[in-house]
């Protein structure tokens, strides 16, 4: 049955309603679960009461084995195991009964007399109700009922009263302690959460070694049955139903001919990657295959090869993937490819209906259009109208394509293939979690506002450690419409409240906000010594105080937490805040290091020291993850190596970044470094090149420091001569061992107005003596918006002083970023030509000169996914004529620097007529705009990774 009659209206109406029903759907709802009785509830476990479980000997082994699971979480909760009965006599004035619509005497049987509201469950795909019913059979009284319209549906109703009586998804695979309590009572009522928007939603287990590899042949001999039940039941916990498993080395079905037997039996439908065809895993070609893996010169073979998966795959549930790329994960030989994956295709499609004895189209199939194959696409190639096109990101989040809105929709839909881990260029990353969830929110809303929701499936790595976007990203996949950006706090807040409770919930959502953005500012992986300044901006400091921020927050919460708590905390909470802060320290040290030695600071010796202590103990944590934490439960899950680079692979082993030590002579030296500089005084600096001090202004209110240091063993005095009163030292004299950092600031009580510059003079042992300027500017006239200061405004895109209004507005993404939030352009019609009447947001701000300024707007790298020639926004100064601005031919970033650098820099020029006030605007002419931050550049100002903190604002 059609639902659209075409991707264009479907979408274009999707737009409106999303923009109308978005506000009605709550994210946060009260749970059905209380402990303590309500009017009408049912008691689902007291001190004098346990209800039995009924369940259908009939109905689906998996129904049978997730009733087992709901069982052991009753136990997990309550310390009382329910008793569960197959039989359809109920003989006790309570039950619990559970059961599929049609497979299920007693749920077929409640429907039939009317007991039992089934109207939300016919016919539907994966739908569960749950309903307290009164006198629902003779004798008994009441009756918890959890009904599916589908196997899965059943389970999920199981699985998400489990959740809701305190058992986390993440109760095993992050040791998550059940939420203890006596009573359980199910508030009076219907509960459901509808049909699933997305049909296909699952997890892509890859990257595995050496870290999963290593944990699960230690634990499981292997990646077997006895391993992949406990995917599938985190796959189904999380309400997903779909699994691409494990496949550098491992082949799912010939590793374990029990492993699609029991993956069956839950109902988690299995795929293969996007270069598996035909159910086969990649590595059994390495094990059975003859001749090359390359279909012009070897068909017949790669066909039979292809013919062995389907008829090994039966009538299990299944999504076939088609297609074919090069051996090993590589793109075919270029100019015959196009041409010879039509045929691949073709020759796939006769296979399938010969091995299955039905038409083609009835059996699931995907072809992905992941890297080059995208390109094949683009060029022409098309695949049958009920295949599901795979779209793909580029590997690091950023989707590369979408439905076209003017192209008639397919009957088998599009899906979206996602990454949370990479293996490739620029490098990899897969040591620990750096993805945001509001940049996943962001990205995949696009694709579910552009009608990809046939199949969603994620790339997690090793599962472990991206358990919470892992949950977010199958959460959303249930219903998009269901959590909007100004859910996401909440979502978080919530998350963290299901792991570890109420009294911590809020604290924690704050701690994984920070860390993902933290992380994903730049990936562990691409971090070196030269990432963030220690000079400009005082930017190296300000990261490792973002980290040691959460990470003093995490530890007391850790110490604090109940004990049967810390495992999972640890997993989940504080091992990625302590590795990762203690790895952006690591990089910090190492530029210290290089910088003081050349610089001749006797403290150079004291960091190269360092490094290797923060080096060690990232071993250390390492060590601890596995062989302590859970009793050493997850040994081997850390052994991603994350440091040493060089490109793009992983080195084979960690090794230190390299340090210098000097010589440090017996007499006193004195050295004097000022901030926004690398150069030293007296001897580095460039002949006629003082030491100043960047600019004071009473509005931004700085403070900048000194760093007098010692170039010797001896220690020695300082005294500052400073003949401003107004100007503030936190020392005027002192004595140095190694160094010693003044901080000079202003009194803008007594300041003057005007521009000044105030030499002080910096006298050490002997005669040495340097002067350091410190210039301030003190207007008079009367200034508002963001002030200029130090050659540039810095204006977060959050910070707007006027939005328009409507439908379309710009949409602010809460912690979306480097630095703040973002601004995404959001529900843009797309295709349409600029307007001024478009979103718009307009930003004031105050210059001290006029003449030319480069502006530069910083980005998410979001990619041209309707393939129109780039991505546009419009800006204009003061009324005048708008520029329309491509984010794809407006930059001078290419795509691994955007990556790298998780953000595309729009560089354009405009002239200031005058100096005073001005006002920016920025208007949304195309969706997938979201911007972060305005720069507005009067002069050279000083780099770094972050660019320059906020400017202030006058009112």
């Amino acid at each position: 049955m059609k639902i659209k009659s075409s991707i264009k209206n479907y979408n274009y109406r999707q737009y409106i309603l999303l923009a109308i029903l978005l506000p009605v759907f709550s994210f946060a709802q009260d749970s059905y679960v209380t402990n303590s009785e309500t009017e009408g509830s049912f008691e689902l476990a007291s001190a004098s009461e346990l209800p039995n479980i009924y369940i259908d000997s009939e109905d689906f082994k998996g129904v049978h084995y997730v009733a087992e699971d709901f069982t052991q979480d009753i136990e997990r909760v309550t310390g009382r195991l329910p008793q569960l009965n197959t039989s359809v006599e109920i003989n006790s004035e309570t039950a619990v009964i559970i059961g599929t619509l049609g497979k299920s005497r007693l749920i077929d049987r409640l429907a039939g007399s009317g007991k039992l509201d089934v109207s939300g469950l016919t016919g539907k795909w994966e739908t569960f109700t749950i309903q307290v019913v009164e006198n629902p059979m003779p004798n008994v009284k009441k009756a918890l009922v959890i009904a599916g319209s589908d196997k899965r549906g059943t389970i999920f109703g199981m699985y998400d009263v489990s959740e809701e009586i305190g058992v986390s998804p993440w109760y095993w695979w992050a040791d998550v302690p059940a939420k203890k309590t006596e009573n359980l009572y199910i508030k009076s009522g219907k509960y459901s959460d509808g049909s699933p928007k997305v049909k296909y939603r699952g997890i892509f287990i890859n990257d595995e070694a050496p870290a999963l590899a290593g944990w699960a042949t230690e634990n499981f001999g292997g990646f077997n049955s006895e391993f992949y039940e406990h995917v599938f039941e985190l796959i189904l916990r999380l309400k997903g139903n779909y699994l691409w498993p494990a496949m550098w080395g491992r082949a799912f079905y010939d590793d374990d001919p029990k492993n699609p037997i029991i993956a069956n039996e839950y109902g988690v439908v299995i795929g293969t990657s996007h270069h598996e065809p035909l159910m086969r895993a990649h590595d059994e070609w390495r094990r059975y295959g003859e001749g090359e893996w390359n279909y012009n010169t070897n068909p017949k073979n790669l066909q039979q090869f292809w013919r062995e998966g389907m008829e090994r795959m039966g009538d299990n549930e299944s999504v076939v993937t088609i297609g074919m790329r090069g051996d090993g994960d590589e793109p075919m030989s270029e100019g015959t490819a196009i041409s010879l994956l039509e045929s691949v295709v073709e020759d796939q499609r006769r296979i399938i209906a010969e091995v299955t004895g039905k038409p083609t189209e009835e059996t699931p199939q995907v072809w992905a259009l992941y890297k080059e194959v995208q390109d094949y696409y683009d060029q022409g190639m098309r695949v049958p109208d009920d295949v599901t096109l795979l779209l793909a990101d580029d590997n690091w989040g950023n989707i590369r394509k979408l439905p076209n809105p003017e192209e008639e929709e397919r009957a088998g839909g599009y899906g979206i293939y996602y990454h949370f881990d990479y293996v490739g260029g620029p490098r990899n990353y897969k040591w620990i979690n750096t993805t945001q969830i509001s940049r996943v929110w962001e990205q995949m809303n696009l694709a579910y506002q552009f009608g990809a929701d046939r199949l969603w499936i994620v790339n997690v790595g090793d599962i472990k450690p991206m358990e919470f976007p892992t949950s977010f990203f199958l959460d959303y996949a249930w219903d998009p419409e269901k959590i909007t950006a100004e859910d996401l706090p909440e979502y978080t807040r919530k998350w963290a409240e299901k792991q570890f409770g109420k009294e911590y919930a809020e604290e924690t959502a704050n701690i994984l906000e920070k860390y993902t953005k933290y992380n994903s500012r730049r990936k562990p992986e691409l971090l070196s010594a030269e990432t963030y300044s220690i000079t400009s901006y005082n930017e190296a400091e300000r990261v490792l105080e973002d980290y040691s921020r959460i990470e003093e927050q995490a530890e007391e919460i850790y110490d604090e937490i109940p004990e049967r708590y810390r495992d999972a905390f640890y997993q989940l909470v504080l091992f990625p805040v302590k590795a990762s802060a203690n790895l952006n320290r690591l990089y910090v040290a190492t530029a210290k290091n290089r910088l003081y030695a050349k610089q001749g600071r006797a403290i150079a010796n004291n960091y190269a020291d360092e490094v290797e202590q923060y080096y060690q103990k990232d071993a250390e944590l390492t060590e601890y993850y596995h062989n302590e934490l859970a009793d050493g439960k997850w040994n081997h899950m850390m052994s991603q190596n994350h440091i040493g680079y060089t490109y793009w692979q992983q080195p084979e082993e960690q090794s230190m970044p390299e340090v210098k030590k000097i010589e440090v002579p017996e007499e006193a030296a004195m050295g004097i470094a000022v901030e926004g500089s690398t150069n030293s005084w007296p001897t580095q600096a460039a002949k006629g090149q003082e030491a100043v001090l960047p600019m004071f202004d009473p509005y931004n209110d700085q403070s900048f420091y000194v760093d007098i240091f010692n170039k010797g063993q001896e220690d020695f005095k300082y005294k500052i001569k400073n003949k401003e009163d107004w100007i503030k030292l936190s020392s005027e004299k002192g004595k140095v061992d190694d160094q010693e950092r003044v901080l000079v600031s202003v009194d803008w009580d007594k300041a003057p107005k005007g521009e000044h510059e105030v030499p002080l003079i910096i006298k050490g042992p002997g005669r040495t003596k340097v002067q350091v300027l410190a210039a301030i500017r003190n207007p008079s006239e009367e200034i508002t918006g963001f002030v200029e200061s130090n050659g540039y405004v810095a204006i977060p895109a959050t910070k707007y002083s006027e939005k328009t209004s409507g439908d379309n507005e710009w949409q602010l993404v809460p912690n979306l970023g480097k630095t703040g939030s973002a601004m995404s352009s959001g529900k843009i019609k797309p295709g349409e030509e600029f307007s001024e009447n478009n979103p718009s947001l307009n930003y004031d701000f105050f210059a001290f000169s006029s003449g030319e300024v480069e502006m530069e707007f910083t980005l998410s790298p979001s990619l041209d996914f309707l393939d129109r020639g780039g991505l546009r926004f419009a800006v204009s100064i003061d009324g005048k004529e708008p520029k329309i601005l491509n984010l794809q031919e407006g930059t001078g970033d290419n795509w691994d620097t955007s990556v790298a650098n998780n953000a595309t820099v729009v560089k354009t020029n405009f002239n200031l007529e005058s100096d005073g006030a001005h006002r920016l605007k920025v208007w949304a002419v195309d969706p997938g705009i979201v911007l972060q931050k305005i720069l507005i550049k009067t002069e050279e100002i000083e780099d770094s990774y972050l660019g320059p903190p906020m400017s202030a604002k006058a009112e």
